[in-house]
């Protein structure tokens, strides 16, 4: 997987409601539900209930994080 190719699925989903789900060290796994608010160079944002919360590529890449429109 290429960082411009990630970068450019996950652009497609901006404004749109996403499901964010994090594998975490330690069996501590989370699924967040929210917007998709921002496209940046190395990081995404997702609004969940008003806050921003803030992901990046790399953890896309090696499969820490999946993005699915909700």
């Amino acid at each position: 997987m290429n960082l411009d190719i990630i970068r450019d699925q996950i652009k497609g989903f901006l404004n749109q409601e996403v499901s964010v789900q994090v594998f975490g060290m330690r069996n501590k796994n989370f699924q967040y539900f929210g917007v998709l608010s921002g496209v940046y160079p190395y990081v995404f944002t997702v609004n969940v209930n008003g806050t921003e919360k803030s992901f990046n590529y790399a953890d896309v890449i090696i499969g820490d994080v999946v993005v699915k429109r909700a």
